[in-house]
């Protein structure tokens, strides 16, 4: 079934064609979706109402021509889960979990006492589950902007909040993510982390 045959037939609720969606961009998908959220189940249920989303908004994509299928997709998907996050109240609303702490010397070395982890060098089990205990402001700016390459006005309109607010949350997300690599690398290499 060709693209154009497949968004018409998903249009008209066969369901051979949504189950052929559903199987080309399940994997991508769910990946987007594990990095977005905090565990496997949280990510069970943000890619079931993603899927239903993009599906009931399929229609969209012939009125737009600016993007090829798969991007308006995959933008479509992380728009959702965006929103989807954000609306677990209890959860997005945390607090920061950088501590200010105070140095005799002034330094403004975020990694002090640490060497620099080049992340494209790190075990993607690693990173992924490293990404999720990113609190959720963190995870999301990061993702938008570090892995999906959205740009800091991009992720604050998405977000619905200041670019401000999206760097500052950039910035504690890469601190916090290269200490919780550290403690996961670690772990994984069966030592005590301190």
């Amino acid at each position: 079934m060709s693209q154009a045959e497949l968004i018409s037939a998903c249009l008209k609720n066969d369901k051979t064609a949504k189950k052929q969606f559903f199987e080309t961009y399940f994997s991508k998908l769910s990946y987007i979706s594990l990095r977005y959220s905090k565990n496997a189940a949280q990510s069970e249920q943000v890619v079931l109402h993603g899927f239903a989303h993009v599906l009931s908004i399929i229609g969209q994509f012939k009125s737009q021509n600016t993007l090829s299928f798969d991007e308006f997709v995959k933008k479509e998907f992380i728009s959702f889960v965006v929103k989807y996050i954000k609306n677990i109240r209890n959860e997005y609303y945390v607090a920061s979990t950088v501590k200010a702490v105070e140095y005799k010397e002034k330094t403004y070395d975020l990694f002090l006492d640490s060497k620099f982890i080049d992340l494209k060098n790190v075990d993607q089990e690693v990173l992924l589950k490293s990404i999720q205990e990113l609190v959720p402001s963190q995870r999301l700016v990061f993702n938008l902007h570090v892995i999906d390459n959205y740009a800091l006005s991009e992720a604050s309109e998405l977000l619905d909040t200041s670019e401000q607010s999206v760097k500052s949350n950039l910035e504690k997300a890469r601190f916090n993510l290269q200490k919780t690599i550290e403690k996961n690398l670690k772990l994984s290499n069966n030592e005590q982390p301190v």
